[in-house]
């Protein structure tokens, strides 16, 4: 019986898109056993190529709109559209990719954006959204979005709009589990790599606790400390509080729109990776959520990263072999140049297959 191996990697992030990574992989294996079926299946998080990643799983249609950046400057957004479905990924309206490192500043950045692509699909007739939550520019507490959507509806008077709001779902998929504020919060653990200083993060973690504890006394409820509601500089509470959202593992609702686990029933081996690898992929990272299901099929996982730290742990926590693409003499980059990286991740798995299947 020929053997079935399932290819699974991550971004490379500044690198190698998950579809790049993929296919660099499965031409190493190929070379290496022709006769090997091969399965990829481009995955995100629900940051960076999560849009294109369900796309190429469910298919759809890619919706263009017209909306504001971080900074308030008109941009194209995108999202994706599947019968009364909506996948929006908030990098593509307030993504931190859209600024220059030096026009990154989470004390002025904005979320409305994406509140812009919300309203686009609920004037669309998508009854259920999904929100991708990775990748953003902001610390705004989804006020941005909140702010889009009462510019969109309620100041137009449009009360049909209005109520078509109470007839939407919505899930966020993050595998960030932080709450709003405090010193695991959004501002103290994610806004210095948007740009804060620690001012700037006392500032924005007050903020948002007294948007909580207004939005609280609104309610009669407060879900500041839900598990992702610290997720893309606090959207997720936005999400959570006023849209009632559902909170579910960006992976996993990939992983179960390609079904993952009939996938891997019969495989031989599956390859996944990510840019770097090291205990935090242990912390509910993509390539962990892979590494569970397939433990749960008694299939082993090769990890591959551009570097790699803490692989004791990985191996412990049930990786079969986690290994760094790179040589360890080359510079950093050197191995960040596409086409070196895909030479390595061929040599890579090909070396994998002849230790795990005697290849």
């Amino acid at each position: 019986m020929k053997a079935k191996i399932i290819v699974a990697i991550d971004s490379f992030k500044g690198c190698l898109t998950s579809a790049e990574a993929n296919k660099a992989a499965a031409e190493g294996i190929r070379q290496s056993m022709p006769g090997a079926e091969v399965i990829q299946i481009p995955v995100s998080d629900g940051g960076e190529g999560w849009l294109e990643a369900f796309q190429t799983a469910l298919g759809g249609e890619m919706v263009e709109v017209n909306v504001k950046d971080p900074l308030m400057r008109p941009i194209v957004g995108q999202y994706l559209v599947k019968g009364d479905k909506a996948l929006i990924e908030i990098a593509k309206a307030s993504g931190l990719t859209l600024l220059s490192e030096e026009e990154r500043n989470p004390m002025v950045t904005t979320s409305y954006g994406t509140g812009q692509l919300v309203v686009d699909a609920v004037r669309r007739g998508c009854r259920h959204i999904i929100v991708g939550l990775g990748g953003s520019a902001t610390s705004d507490c989804g006020i941005g979005m909140l702010r889009a959507i009462i510019d969109a509806f309620a100041k137009h008077k449009t009360w049909d709009e209005v109520n078509m709001l109470n007839d939407v779902s919505f899930t966020i998929a993050t595998d960030v589990t932080n709450p709003l504020c405090g010193v695991n919060g959004a501002a103290h653990v994610f806004a210095p790599q948007k740009g804060a200083t620690a001012e700037m993060v006392r500032s924005l973690d007050a903020r948002a606790e007294r948007f909580a504890e207004l939005s609280a006394k609104h309610f009669g409820y407060d879900r500041s400390n839900v598990p992702g509601a610290g997720a893309a500089g606090g959207l997720g509470y936005a999400f959570l509080q006023y849209m009632n959202a559902e909170c579910r593992s960006g992976y996993d609702l990939l992983l179960d729109a390609v079904h993952f686990d009939d996938m891997l029933k019969s495989a031989s081996l599956v390859f996944t990776g990510e840019g770097a690898a090291d205990r935090q992929t242990l912390m509910g990272k993509l390539p962990y959520g892979i590494l569970q299901r397939a433990k749960a099929k008694h299939v082993p996982v090769v990890l591959i990263a551009g570097r790699v730290n803490d692989g004791q742990q990985l191996i412990e926590a049930g990786f079969s072999r986690a290994t760094c693409i790179h040589p360890p003499q080359l510079p950093l980059e050197e191995g960040m140049k596409p086409e070196t990286a895909k030479e390595n991740i061929g040599k890579t798995v090909r070396n994998e297959l002849s230790v795990c299947l005697g290849q």
